[in-house]
């Protein structure tokens, strides 16, 4: 009961007047830089932090969550209506978005994206507020052997349950982990692969980078190619018989939000994991637990909805470690992290003893900027399916001037450019020779944690190698992905006995 008269308190100040106005204003911002290609909540954050300190701290970190709300909503637009993630955490939402706005589906798929997104972030809020302490206790207590169990579990899951070829699978997600490794070695500081000696591989390769490339450049050189003339778009149904259809479509798929939702949360909540390998989680997961696992990629709706549940419920998830731990979960609470310090606030447990109008205020506005996402989102949906019917030779150069410059804010570095258009000539021959790019973006998302959690497991364990395996959780991760792993030889074992009878008839 104490927790309802808190959250009590702290909706008395996220729906003050100037609160209230700060929340709408941040989410559509936030849902128009989440739309852009290349941007998304990092770069948002980033921007306005400065512009805080004419407002309270309430209100400053108020403004600045509505922001992270919406870029969450926004990045599925750009991924569904062009193809190219607005933001890396909507990468696992082009696998499906993209085929079924080519279909005609358009305005059912943003239709989904925004109901997933409202459902992810509404159950992620409640168990925010419900079980804040059980759950950092939680997350503290997940070491790096249960971390490193769980990014290999998906790998794994990609290799024994993805409709692509398994070997050209395996080869991109070594391509991918080969990438995560640019840059300085985590322990010795030594430089590593940095490629004829450019400054610039330092720093490492950004996701950000890669997913620009692969997605963008390389999607708009691909089309180029096979798009002789303007695409003939399907304009979206966006009548309210159009929602309720979607309505009843989406209620067929509570399993999967339900998925998404606590898997998002969880995952988000971990220290430095984040929304973009929770998303690609959830994907996995739905396309392993889908009847129809053939059907993903081409135009599923379970693909749009399991990655939007999921990364906006880990956009809450991460909000926790920062609060209660200090510690953030992903790029953008670290800039929030930052806001706090810079504001006087000292994030922890003792947070929400010293200053618990401040606490309940930001999570009562969570609420807030869920409902009003949802909302400015569905409203603005005939907005974004405008976009589809640009002119192709207008949309093509407009696209590639957006991937650029999505590519060069954040780190402002013409190394990066250079790495975008090389990556935009991979992913294009990666695509034509029938690569999958999905498992290349996520050993890119996932490599550097792997690599952290599987060298502190054994530089804390003194070299022994059992430890991930004397663990009951981490046991239980390694053993699920050895099942992955093998399946697809289980399969071809089941399946060598019919060719061998079928090849003397023939």
């Amino acid at each position: 009961m104490e927790v309802f008269g808190l959250l009590a308190e702290g909706f008395a100040t996220s729906l003050s007047p100037l609160n209230l106005m700060i929340v709408i204003i941040g989410v559509t911002a936030g849902l128009f830089i989440g739309a852009m290609p290349g941007l998304g909540s990092v770069n948002g954050v980033a921007i306005v932090l400065p512009l805080t300190f004419i407002v309270p701290p309430s209100s400053a970190i108020i403004l600045l969550c509505a922001i992270y709300y919406g870029a969450m909503y926004g990045g599925a637009i750009s991924s569904i209506l062009l193809g190219i993630p607005g933001s890396s955490t909507a990468v696992a939402t082009t696998f499906d978005g993209r085929p079924m706005a080519q279909q005609g589906k358009a305005g059912l798929a943003l239709i989904a994206a925004a109901i997933a997104s409202f459902v992810g972030g509404t159950i992620s809020v409640l168990l925010f507020t419900a079980f804040a302490v059980p759950l950092a206790d939680l997350a503290l207590a997940f070491g790096p052997a249960e971390e490193f169990a769980l990014v290999l579990l998906a790998f794994t899951t990609f290799v024994g349950l993805g409709g692509d070829d398994v070997l050209k699978t395996i080869i991109m997600i070594c391509l991918g982990l080969v990438l995560s490794t640019v840059g300085l070695d985590l322990i010795s500081g030594q430089p590593r692969l940095i490629f004829f000696d450019q400054p610039g591989f330092y720093a490492g390769i950004s996701f950000l980078v890669l997913a620009i490339g692969v997605y963008g450049i390389g999607e708009v050189l691909y089309t180029i190619e096979t798009q002789r003339t303007s695409p003939q778009v399907t304009p979206a149904k966006l009548t309210f018989n159009e929602l309720w259809l979607g309505l009843k479509a989406m209620n067929k798929l509570w399993k999967s939000m339900s998925l998404g939702s606590f898997l998002g949360f969880f995952v988000g909540m971990l220290p430095a994991a984040g929304a973009t390998p929770a998303a690609l989680m959830a994907y996995g997961i739905a396309k392993s637990t889908s009847k129809r696992p053939e059907t993903f990629g081409k135009g599923n709706i379970e693909g749009v909805v399991a990655p939007e549940t999921a990364n906006n419920a880990a956009s809450t998830g991460s909000l926790l470690p920062m609060l209660t731990l200090g510690i953030p979960g992903s790029p953008t609470t670290a800039l929030l992290l930052g806001g706090m310090v810079m504001w006087g606030l000292v994030p922890g447990p003792m947070l929400f003893i010293e200053q618990p109008d401040f606490v309940w205020g930001l999570i009562s506005s969570l609420y807030t900027a869920n409902f009003a996402a949802v909302a400015i989102n569905l409203a603005l949906i005939p907005m974004f399916v405008w976009a589809l019917r640009m002119p192709f030779t207008v949309l093509c150069a407009l696209v590639l001037v957006l991937c650029q410059v999505g590519g060069f804010a954040p780190s402002q570095k013409l190394h990066d450019v250079w790495l975008i258009l090389g990556f935009g000539v991979v992913g294009y021959l990666l695509r034509k020779a029938d690569y999958p790019l999905a498992p290349l973006v996520l050993a890119l998302v996932l490599g550097p944690l792997m690599e952290k959690s599987f060298r502190q497991t054994l530089i804390a364990e003194q070299g022994n190698i059992l430890a991930f395996v004397e663990r009951p959780l981490s046991a239980s991760f390694m053993a699920i992905a050895l099942l992955f792993f093998v399946l697809p030889l289980i399969k071809y074992v089941r399946k060598s006995p019919v060719k061998d009878k079928v090849s003397p008839a023939a």
